[in-house]
């Protein structure tokens, strides 16, 4: 059997089914119950962390952790519960029209003066506030891409040519220095924060930790692959402009050219990659398989419903 030595540490944890599934992994603990999910919150930290430490086998695993635990039985038992308990109530609270072309056409819309946290950044954020955000999202950036390759092998014709036309921008074009991953680290660096691959897992608050599980649920599951292909135009979709603010945030902070570079680098490339999902990726999906387009307008949906918990949470911490 061999042994991982490279990787983040384990996390702490944030409660019995978490702490359950780091001690197995740690190899001292028996796993939870399956059971045990059902009482647990579907949006809090406990299940959250839990969820995110099982999906993390898939990226790059821990410290000390037996990489052949990513396939042990048990533990995708345990694992099957917390995301049934987590996409049941995703299914109940993200709610709205199920017709996909007015759930595109949602997105589209810009307001002038909008409320969420880019526009706060943009307007009153200062730089304290700029590094807490690089925080939370870091746990996503810092793999920038990697949960929708998942997706990938799932696709065929237009849309796996479209969608691994986005993914090769997104993985800098055969340049290293321009993944976006790396971007992302060097505004860190701009911001004088740590760019070690997981090393504010322990400060990601349950919010953002939900919004990554939902993209390694959606990529992990073949049956998901509609939601994964919406979840991904809501991010294309509304990236431009909300980089944009960002862009203006760091730039009026004065957080670095690196961190700067990241958004504007965005701006650009998001607004081609719009056009891409609606015309290639998502119209090649409907082309294929029509029966899939509720499934998308999930995807979309979802993923507006958790961006707006955590920019409720961000900003309710910030505010107080």
């Amino acid at each position: 059997m061999s042994d991982q030595r490279t990787g983040p540490s384990l996390p702490r944890t944030r409660g019995p089914v978490s702490a359950g599934v780091v001690g197995f992994l740690r190899g001292d603990a028996p796993l939870p119950d399956p059971g045990s999910a059902g009482d647990t919150d579907p949006y809090g930290e406990d299940l959250h962390l839990a969820l995110y430490v099982c999906y993390e086998l898939h990226y790059r695993g821990f410290a000390g952790v037996r990489p052949e635990l990513e396939w042990d039985p048990g533990l995708l038992t345990v694992r099957a519960e917390l995301e049934d308990r987590f996409l049941t109530a995703l299914r109940r609270d993200a709610t709205g029209t199920a017709d996909l072309d007015d759930v595109l056409a949602g997105l589209l819309v810009e307001p002038v003066h909008g409320t969420g946290i880019s526009w706060f950044l943009q307007d009153r954020g200062e730089l304290r506030h700029m590094r807490a955000y690089a925080v939370q999202r870091s746990l996503y950036h810092l793999k920038e891409a990697d949960p929708h390759a998942w997706v990938l092998p799932r696709l065929s014709g237009r849309a796996k040519a479209g969608m691994a036309a986005i993914e090769y921008d997104e993985f800098g074009g055969g340049r290293a220095d321009r993944v976006h991953a790396q971007l992302f680290a060097d505004l860190m660096t701009d911001l004088g924060l740590d760019s070690t691959y997981g090393r504010y897992l322990d400060d990601g608050c349950a919010e953002m930790l939900a919004l990554v599980n939902l993209m390694s649920l959606f990529g992990l599951h073949r049956r998901l692959r509609g939601a994964l292909v919406g979840h991904f135009a809501a991010v294309e979709i509304t990236s431009s402009p909300a980089s944009r603010r960002l862009a203006n945030a760091m730039k009026r902070t004065g957080a670095g050219p690196a961190a700067e570079f990241f958004y504007t680098e965005h701006v650009e490339a998001d607004a081609v990659h719009e056009q891409v999902v609606r015309r290639d990726v998502i119209g090649g999906l409907l082309d294929d398989e029509p029966e899939l387009a509720a499934d998308i307008a999930f995807g979309v949906t979802a993923t507006s419903c958790l961006e707006d918990r955590l920019g409720d949470r961000l900003l309710t911490d910030w505010q107080a």
